[in-house]
């Protein structure tokens, strides 16, 4: 009884992928060996066959497996939209951070009220390089209106970076306006004291510079009298 067609070398390589190919035909040739007209085979050689035959299919199942695995999975809708803007965000905070003063005042009336979220937190990025505490804390504000809006999840994770940053930075702004405050004290205290002092040394120049008083002449009771002839 000759073997089936589909026990050949040739059959199975051709129904494994490419990849699996080399360890199915070394089980194929272990089963045509057994299941030929020879001499009937010890019990140890059809062990030996049948595990071969289990390995190389294990093989083949593994390589499709890693196939299937290499390719990459697509990125939801919601994630590649969220990561297209934050790019333009971060492309618009790049040129913005550019501007001059004059610029940056022109950029921030042509937002205007900024209505959307990505109108506010482009507006927050123009007010936050003015560096003016006032400005400072209208960005905050913007920040906070677009993470209290719920159709705005996109755009979450930018702002509660900002948010961070602004912080930083308006502690420190606040520190240099204090600091300036108590230069300013110092200065005024050190105008008063340098005035004070000229007018010291004016009071002391006019002293100086009086002619010297002429010693008073003696009364008519205490001159002598002219001795009598």
């Amino acid at each position: 009884m000759f073997p089936s067609n589909n026990f050949f070398p040739s059959a199975l390589a051709a129904r494994t992928p490419r990849r699996g190919w080399l360890p199915v035909l070394a089980a194929s040739a272990l089963l045509a060996a057994c299941t030929s007209g020879g001499p009937a085979p010890e019990r140890g050689v059809d062990t030996a066959a049948v595990q071969a035959a289990r390995a190389a299919a294990s093989a083949a199942e593994a390589a499709r497996a890693s196939a299937s695995a290499s390719q990459p999975t697509p990125l939801p809708e919601s994630v590649v939209f969220a990561s297209g803007m934050t790019l333009r965000m971060l492309a618009y905070a790049e040129r913005v951070r550019l501007m001059q003063p004059a610029e940056l005042t022109q950029e921030a009336g042509r937002l205007g009220d900024a209505a959307s979220p990505e109108a506010q937190i482009q507006l927050s990025l123009v007010l936050s390089q003015l560096r003016q505490l006032p400005e400072l804390i209208r960005a905050q504000e913007l920040l906070a209106r677009v993470l209290g809006n719920t159709e705005a999840q996109a755009l979450h994770p930018l702002a509660r970076l900002l948010a961070s940053r602004y912080s930083e930075q308006r502690r420190l702004e606040e520190q240099l306006e204090k600091q300036n405050q108590q230069l300013r004290d110092v200065q005024r205290r050190l105008d008063q004291t340098n005035e004070r002092l000229e007018a010291l040394k004016a009071i002391e120049r006019s002293l100086t510079s009086r002619p010297p008083v002429a010693p008073a002449s003696a009364p008519a009771a205490s001159r002598p009298r002219p001795a009598a002839p």
